[in-house]
């Protein structure tokens, strides 16, 4: 009888430990709580904070929690029994500094201003505010986006135009040589590449904590990427959380298509 109730009690037990159960938790910090990865690395799950620093998250016993993003030092907690039964969990994490040398440039000034304003050299830039000129403070264009404005975008319509001298001929020369379509697409490729860069800078950490990838596949996995037709609507944009999404199934592709090439 004795025996049968230590299996039973070991049973029990084994059925608990083995039971996956969704914890809430909050990230608290000196700076911003939004948007930090946490990564289940033993279940291989993955979720982004809110706003508030809020997250849910599945675990088990003993599964190890990672908690990082590009303000904060990392930081690993362990699920315990007590964050089992409670289902909460906070985590507080300490900002990353980063220390640079000291550098010296140009005079050093004392604090006192009679001093200071005759060891002071050169004159003030002059902006455009300065003459009353209108100044673009957008996103400057690059090279190739600059020749595809210059090229023009030829419609048929244009044709008719042509005729009158109503209508530039560039974008019509421009468009019956391929010239504008060869632009957009380079155009698009500086944009897409960009993009694709900017993730795996972002993303490459968190994405094969998740799932394993060697280190010789990984900057082709993401040109794979970059490759998909829906690609910058994916990815431009998302949120953290979208993202890593549509990476973990890319990825899945990728590596289905590896098999089948062995």
């Amino acid at each position: 009888m004795r025996i049968l109730l230590l299996y039973s009690f070991f049973f029990i037990i084994t059925i608990a430990t083995a039971q996956s159960v969704h914890i809430t938790g909050k990230v608290e910090s000196n700076v911003d709580v939004e948007n930090i990865h946490v990564i289940n690395k033993t279940a291989q799950k993955f979720t982004i904070t809110s706003a508030n620093g809020e997250f849910t998250i599945p675990v088990r016993l003993n599964d190890t929690i990672s908690f990082s993003s590009v303000q904060h030092e990392p930081k690993d907690v362990v699920i315990s029994q007590a964050i089992l039964e409670t289902k909460k969990i906070t985590v507080v994490l300490v900002e990353q500094i980063t220390t640079l040398n000291q550098i010296t440039v140009g005079k050093v000034l004392s604090g006192d201003l009679a001093k200071d304003i005759g060891s002071v050299e050169g004159k003030a830039p002059i902006n455009f505010y300065d003459v009353g000129i209108p100044g673009y403070k957008g996103k400057l264009a690059t090279q190739s986006e600059r020749r595809l404005a210059e090229a023009g975008d030829f419609k048929p319509k244009m044709l008719l135009g042509a005729l009158t001298g109503g209508i530039p001929l560039n974008p019509i020369l421009n468009g019956i040589s391929g010239r504008t379509k060869m632009l957009k697409q380079r155009v698009k490729h500086e944009r897409d590449d960009a993009l694709i860069h900017k993730i795996k800078d972002n993303f490459s950490k968190v994405l094969f904590e998740i799932n394993s990838l060697d280190e010789e596949f990984r900057m082709d996995f993401f040109y794979f990427c970059e490759m998909a037709p829906n690609f910058y609507e994916m990815c431009y944009g998302k949120s953290d959380l979208e993202i890593l999404e549509f990476l973990k199934k890319k990825l899945s592709q990728y590596k289905r298509n590896q098999q089948q090439k062995e």
